[in-house]
């Protein structure tokens, strides 16, 4: 089993957290986005879209996508779950994670894409576009404050698969330099927190 990943990309870290959190070690390869090596070839043959994460099995099976090989590691390792114990909580948590990936981590990644200046020979930047996800971030980062509440983590009192996603998203968005507004007192409050924990450097 072999985890290609990349150290400065959100979705690889959002795996590397949970993995972390579980206590389970996969070897790695890096595949450095930046100089291209997701496009070359070799890798194309694992995943054709050139994302990562991807995991190769020993049988050469190639997984991709974070949220499936979350979900295929939680199968195989359900103790501590991090999905939830009953249908409903599984359910509750799986909505959280989805607004903090497409929510946040996806909309901080449209702000990068349509502001910063490494992007700016990739695509067609708009700033329209960037306001508009500007404001999408603002109203799911209300949405998830308020689901935090005084609880110290996203889904409650343990953590869970959306915790992993939404520490990926807000370390994405310091780097991309896309700023919390401080009116998120629990989610500013819930980060420093996650800071702390050991998967928070995986």
């Amino acid at each position: 089993m072999k985890l290609y990943d990349f150290g400065g990309a959100p979705n690889p870290k959002k795996l590397r957290v949970y993995l972390a959190e579980k206590g389970i070690k996969v070897p790695t390869e890096s595949v450095d986005i930046i100089s291209g090596q997701n496009r070359t070839p070799d890798f194309l043959k694992k995943n054709p879209l050139g994302g990562l994460p991807v995991l190769e099995l020993d049988d050469g099976t190639v997984l991709t996508e974070s949220l499936a090989l979350i979900e295929y590691f939680e199968d195989l390792n359900p103790d501590p779950p991090m999905v939830g114990k009953t249908a409903l909580e599984r359910a509750q948590v799986r909505a959280l994670e989805r607004i903090c990936e497409l929510g946040v981590m996806n909309t901080v990644a449209t702000i990068f894409q349509n502001t910063h200046p490494f992007m700016a020979a990739r695509v067609k930047q708009s700033a329209e576009a960037a306001e508009n996800a500007r404001a999408r971030l603002a109203t799911n980062l209300k949405v998830i404050d308020d689901k935090i509440g005084s609880n110290p983590f996203v889904g409650g009192k343990r953590p869970t698969i959306a915790d992993c996603t939404l520490f990926a998203a807000l370390e994405f968005a310091a780097f991309c330099g896309v700023e919390i507004d401080p009116a998120h007192a629990n989610v500013r409050r819930w980060h420093e927190s996650f800071k702390q924990r050991p998967s928070a450097g995986a």
